[in-house]
């Protein structure tokens, strides 16, 4: 399992259920790291997207304990059935998505985080963990600073020393 993630130069990741930037590049690197592969989220996560609509192309699965049964995406209830849910899939097809709680809960069981590091001050509400400061976490990879849409940002990837095993 691997998270990814957008962050300001404070590890913030959002404002109001919403990003705190629109930034083209990222979208794009997103959408090719992640089309036909497995997101996971959180309730809020699929509420802040247009229409609290699920991503077309992936497998959603929403961490929901008191959601509805939804025709458009997986509902589960538990860290249970959420592992029992992307068991059948390769871990590096498994991507989380937030939003904060999601992502705290399930960090120590990734063995990377791609994280987009915006550099700029989002005015953030909600936060990553400072992976620079995470025992276990070191930075493996780092992308040259590009623009896009008035922002330098940089591609970077984390990995996990001794992630956990996907079962409660």
């Amino acid at each position: 399992m691997r998270a990814i993630v957008v962050v300001d130069r404070h590890w913030g990741i959002g404002k109001g259920n919403d990003l705190l930037f629109r930034l083209p590049a990222d979208m794009k690197h997103f959408k090719e790291a992640t089309l036909g592969k497995v997101v996971v989220m959180g309730s809020n996560t699929l509420r802040s997207f247009p229409g609290g609509r699920p991503l077309q192309g992936r497998r959603n699965i929403v961490l929901w304990p008191d959601g509805p049964r939804r025709e458009d995406c997986a509902v589960v209830r538990s860290l249970g059935e959420l592992f029992a849910s992307v068991a059948p899939y390769p871990a590096d097809d498994v991507f989380v998505l937030g939003g904060a709680m999601l992502y705290r809960t399930l960090l120590p069981y990734c063995s990377e985080a791609i994280v987009t590091k915006v550099d700029a001050d989002g005015g953030a509400e909600v936060f990553f963990e400072d992976l620079d400061r995470l025992p276990g976490w070191s930075c493996a990879a780092e992308g040259e600073k590009l623009e896009t849409n008035g922002y330098t940002i940089r591609f970077c990837t984390y990995r996990n020393a001794a992630p956990l095993p996907c079962r409660v």
